[in-house]
């Protein structure tokens, strides 16, 4: 494997498979080289922890650029309060502005 970051991510995933950071991580490396199984990721991250904050950003772009745009309003939607839930205000803030540029994006398209 050439990307050794990505082979000590797989590691520590095959070690604890239920570790939501590991999960996190996997997800955000195979972003940069497969769509495919980094949307897989953040679907089971988001199923088996759906309290894992960091993940609705991600996850949510990563729906809105493949196409999926109900699915990114509905995860920065449940990020966002989420956030306000935990009163995570920096996040919540981040999710807002991030939500409301997709939505500028789509009504440009």
């Amino acid at each position: 494997m050439d990307n050794p970051l990505l082979k000590n991510l797989l590691d520590f995933y095959e070690e604890d498979p239920h570790d939501p950071f590991n999960i996190y991580a996997l997800a955000l490396e195979y972003r940069k080289t497969d769509i495919g199984k980094a949307e897989a990721l953040f679907r089971k991250l988001l199923a088996e922890h759906p309290d894992y904050l960091a993940a609705y950003y991600h996850a949510a772009q990563l729906f809105g650029e493949v196409g999926k745009s109900e699915e990114a309003h509905a995860t920065y939607q449940k990020g966002i309060e989420l956030a306000q839930q935990q009163g995570n205000t920096k996040t919540h803030q981040e999710l807002v502005r991030a939500y409301r540029m997709f939505q500028d994006e789509e009504e440009e398209w």
